[in-house]
């Protein structure tokens, strides 16, 4: 069984910055590709950014490219979200979840294991 727990979280002032963190329990950590959601209240679970495996690519969704970055160090079974240039609208609960396969997918039904998620919350 796969734990993921997301840290990190918290409110922030328009235009900041914060750094989610999200730490995988397991030894096949390196085997998957690894991916970030946000939701909304009354909003759908969208797809934030995911990363492949070993880290070498990086995918996001338009709404946040350029500002956020995924990374992961595999050594601390662990893949991270900063996230800067912080606008209201990203205020949402922000998910980490394990893809069922070693290439990033976008898709909700792509991951199989998800964390509990953290709160973000940004103010005009």
């Amino acid at each position: 069984q796969v734990q993921l727990v997301e840290s990190g979280g918290g409110l922030v002032q328009a235009g900041g910055s914060l750094r989610l963190s999200c730490a995988a329990s397991g030894r096949t950590f390196s085997n998957y590709a690894m991916g970030w959601f946000r939701q909304a209240p009354g909003k759908e679970r969208e797809f934030v950014g995911a990363i492949s495996r070993i880290g070498g690519n990086t995918y996001y969704a338009d709404s946040v490219k350029g500002r956020f970055t995924i990374s992961r160090d595999n050594a601390k079974n662990t893949v991270y979200l900063q996230m800067n240039s912080l606008k209201p609208e990203d205020t949402a609960v922000y998910y980490c979840a394990r893809d069922r396969d070693r290439w990033p997918g976008s898709a909700v039904d792509d991951y199989d294991y998800w964390g509990q998620g953290t709160q973000v919350t940004v103010s005009s």
